[in-house]
């Protein structure tokens, strides 16, 4: 009973947590991989068990392979843009410059706006049109002298310019962490390497940048994730288009448009197996780093 004091109390607490998690998150999970290995491909049978077919067969479809390759492209250039962005506006901010806390809030702002409000403001300004019809982006570039764009509509970069908006609204966040990070490398450190001789880029080289290696994947996990599950912000911007479709637009068009609720269910379980590639790992490094210190 005295044991049971101890733990009992705690248990009680958070047990409608535990029970709200387990039925409402890893409980639709089963249930999402339960139905993708059904042939359910209607809304009105049964559906029965085929097993690893609908993973096996969707990779027979053109659409899916197009919508992982702008998958791929979306996360490849949002994740980086967003660190080199974000590193370089923390690096700006740890120099102390004058009015860094309305610089910071200038540059998190972005982050308190949804996906879609962002969408559907940057669908105006990477809009296509050119010469007289040109607004937005386009306009100031015929202004200035640069050549126009297509933006989104292009058929070969239009993923990486969807990644823009992306960019501009978690490069701020990205700051915070790297900001973080650099005021929490004590400064002797920084003076005892410029003591043994080192220039400022050799303190950031060598003391500074390997000391925010725990950051920088914590911020990759993070970005990785959301670029994987992109939706609001591809569907606010160019809908439901084939020519920006990614992996959760096919799902929506497959489960609504297509009443086709095992293929949407395949598509819901590849998200989910891939966000985990980058969640899983994070997860066993952290348990580790945890159990050593």
């Amino acid at each position: 009973m005295r044991r049971a004091r101890t733990w009992l109390p705690g248990l009680l607490l958070v047990a409608p947590s535990i029970v709200a998690i387990g039925v409402f998150v890893y409980g639709m999970l089963g249930w999402n991989f339960r139905l993708a290995m059904t042939d359910k491909h209607d809304e009105v049978s049964e559906g029965t068990f085929v097993g690893l077919d609908n993973f096996v067969g969707i990779w027979d479809q053109p659409r899916w392979h197009l919508s992982v390759d702008h998958a791929i492209m979306f996360t490849v250039v949002f994740v980086l843009g967003a660190l080199v962005l974000g590193w370089f506006l923390a690096f700006l901010m740890e120099k102390g410059i004058r009015g860094e806390g309305t610089f910071r809030a200038i540059y998190l702002f972005p982050m308190a706006i949804s996906f879609v409000a962002t969408g559907i403001v940057w669908r105006w300004l990477m809009n296509s049109g050119m010469g007289e019809r040109a607004v937005g982006l386009n306009r100031l570039f015929d202004a200035i002298g640069l050549p126009q764009w297509q933006w989104f509509r292009d058929p070969d970069w239009g993923m990486a310019a969807m990644a823009l908006p992306a960019i501009w609204q978690m490069s701020g966040y990205v700051m915070a962490l790297f900001l973080a990070g650099f005021r929490g490398v004590p400064e002797e450190l920084r003076e005892a390497a410029r003591v043994d001789g080192c220039g400022e880029w050799g303190v950031y080289r060598h003391v500074v940048l390997p000391l925010l290696r725990p950051v920088t994947l914590s911020a990759l996990i993070i970005l990785g994730h959301i670029s994987l599950k992109v939706f609001d912000l591809i569907v606010a911007v160019s809908g439901k288009q084939i020519i920006t479709d990614v992996p959760a637009v096919f799902m929506w068009v497959a489960v609504f448009d297509s009443h086709d609720p095992a293929k949407g269910a395949t598509i819901a379980s590849y998200i989910v197996l891939s966000v985990a590639i980058f969640v899983i790992p994070y997860l066993i490094w952290s348990v580790r780093k945890e159990r050593r210190s």
